[in-house]
């Protein structure tokens, strides 16, 4: 069924859904810097994983799902609820009382990320034709850009505590705040001008399928982001596993199962196995794992060398990703553009990931000597590379089916490259964290740690001597100026001569310390880099496999199906 809108229109609704995707996507980011406020200031440091996981669970077992709903009841009104959701999420964050409610609030709010995911990236193949739709879907890659480089800046901002206007002062609780009225706006815009279709008559959910894929991916991320120890006794000839893992990955094994037997049977699928008998759904699926496990290997061990190589503060850290950024963002609007006008995408898709291969690849030449503008050049390229692939691989994907199973078919995409990104980042921390611990041994003897351990304070962050991740915090600047700082004020009753003695040597102490760390890690992710980099090289190569297809074009006004 066509629909006629006027450009204004559609303009206004795309406005109005990447409003929305820039909140899911600045929360991504923004939450980083809040992290260490918030657990001190409820202090619950244990609990520290539980406010980032409990958002991934539930964003990536709603996207599925709600990409399948909005299938059956329409774009619009599955799209109101989700940013109705991400609002009061935000909301209610905010005003948390205790790390307990924030957590479950973190789990509401990620619903509604996950239904606005979903759908942000599907509402374009409901705007425009195929042949239209790349300089939309490049627009918001840029969105995606612009959000990372927004969010640690602003997230350091309002967490810092500023006074805005002589009105409010700004803490932690802003960081979730400031998502309302922004969410408020754009629930306005969609509720006027988006039209209020419905996609099925009679729509029949498949509760038992919703549950069942619930069960599956939330126990699944579960079982991947605690099981570092797994990957790591893998990776050294340990397989033993204890009997927690054995029951979740039990779990995991049962619920894939149950869930294909159901889906097999019943009319409407939340997961249309039949996709996977379309030749390019299935590449592509393959490729968005594989990217995104990639990709986050690259980006957050980039950042991590930034730190803990160049001695960059994490703000520091994420400017220092603004080349590739940039790279990204216009990269990303001008693939789309070439695609509108071409029609031909599958050059693109092969380009950027060849590019990308490469570029990952460039960055195990990466050391503690390395300028960086040699990084910020390897950065600039590796942008291009990724803006070029990404926006294209949705339209490929649309292009592969019809309006009702649109949906179903572009969230599906959003689930395979996050179900990568958490497989990766497990996998490439059990790299790093075995490299350095085989590199340093335990430290117990090093002059410096010894040091430390006469201090309360610093003896508390010590808990472990062979433990990499112990000894990586130690070498960030935050924690090395504490404990810099709290040693001077330790010998301030010592005589001058002594003083100057003892901080001499402390000194000399830390800056040993410092270099086997910096040297540890720079051969440890280096190991990183060439993972990534083979890991891309095989999505590259299953890039060539796609087939392309003609992307339609539309007549002046029309729109391809009601949202």
């Amino acid at each position: 069924m066509n629909h006629h809108l006027s450009l204004r229109k559609k303009v206004i609704i795309m406005v109005s859904v990447m409003a929305s995707l820039f909140l899911v996507a600045l929360d991504q980011t923004i939450i980083a810097t809040a992290l260490g406020k918030i657990v001190a200031d409820f202090n619950a440091f244990s609990s520290l994983s539980w406010v980032v996981t409990a958002y991934l669970i539930t964003t990536t077992i709603t996207v599925p799902i709600a990409g399948k709903l909005s299938d059956l009841f329409g774009r619009r009104k599955v799209l109101l609820i989700g940013v109705a959701v991400f609002a009061i999420g935000s909301l209610m964050s905010g005003a948390s009382a205790d790390i307990v409610q924030l957590i479950l609030w973190r789990a509401f709010q990620g619903i509604g990320g996950g239904i606005i995911t979903a759908n942000a990236f599907t509402i374009v193949g409901d705007l425009f034709a195929a042949r239209e739709r790349g300089k939309w879907q490049g627009l918001i890659g840029a969105v995606f850009g612009i959000a990372s480089v927004v969010g640690p800046l602003l997230g350091g901002f309002l967490t810092d505590g500023h006074n805005v206007f002589g009105l409010i002062t700004t803490d932690w609780r802003w960081t979730f705040w400031i998502n309302v009225p922004i969410a408020i706006v754009a629930f306005t815009l969609i509720a006027i001008y988006c039209p209020a279709l419905k996609h099925s008559e009679k729509p029949k959910v498949d509760y038992l399928g919703a549950g069942l894929l619930a069960v599956f991916l939330g126990t699944l991320i579960l079982a991947i982001d605690n099981t570092e120890q797994i990957f790591s006794g893998i990776l050294q000839g340990d397989l033993t596993l204890t009997g927690l893992r054995v029951i979740m990955f039990g779990i995991v094994v049962a619920s894939l199962i149950a869930l294909i037997m159901v889906e097999r049977r019943v009319k409407e699928p939340i997961i249309q196995l039949n996709f996977f008998k379309n030749r390019n759904f299935t590449l592509i699926m393959a490729i968005a794992l594989l990217h995104g496990a990639a990709f986050l290997g690259s980006i957050l061990y980039l950042t991590q060398f930034n730190q803990q190589v160049f001695g960059a503060s994490p703000t520091q850290s994420g400017l220092m990703l603004l080349p590739m950024i940039a790279g990204l963002m216009v990269a990303s609007i001008t693939a789309g553009q070439l695609v509108s006008r071409t029609g031909k995408y599958k050059a693109l898709i092969v380009g950027g990931f060849v590019l990308m291969t490469i570029m990952i690849g460039l960055l195990t030449t990466l050391n503690p000597d390395t300028s960086y503008l040699y990084e910020a050049i390897i950065m600039v390229f590796l942008g291009l590379g990724i803006g070029v692939a990404l926006p294209v691989m949705n339209i490929a994907v649309q292009n592969e089916f019809s309006q009702k199973d649109l949906g179903a078919a572009t969230s599906s995409s959003q689930l395979f490259r996050s179900l990568g990104s958490t497989i990766g980042t497990a996998v490439f921390g059990s790299l790093l964290t075995i490299g350095i611990a085989t590199s340093l041994g335990d430290m117990k003897d090093d002059p410096y740690i010894q040091t430390l351990k006469q201090s309360p304070a610093a003896s508390q962050i010590i808990t472990k001597t062979d433990d990499a991740n112990v000894l990586l915090r130690l070498n960030t600047v935050a924690v090395k100026t504490q404990i810099t700082d709290g040693f001077n004020a330790a010998i301030i009753n010592i005589p001058q001569p002594a003083r100057d003695q003892a901080k001499a040597t402390f000194t000399e102490n830390q800056n040993n310390f410092s270099t086997k760390i910096v040297d540890a890690f720079s051969s440890s992710i280096h190991t990183i880099f060439i993972v990534a980099s083979v890991i891309v090289a095989v999505a590259a190569v299953l890039s060539f496999a796609i087939k392309e297809k003609p992307l339609a074009n539309a007549k002046p006004g029309e729109t391809p199906a009601a949202i």
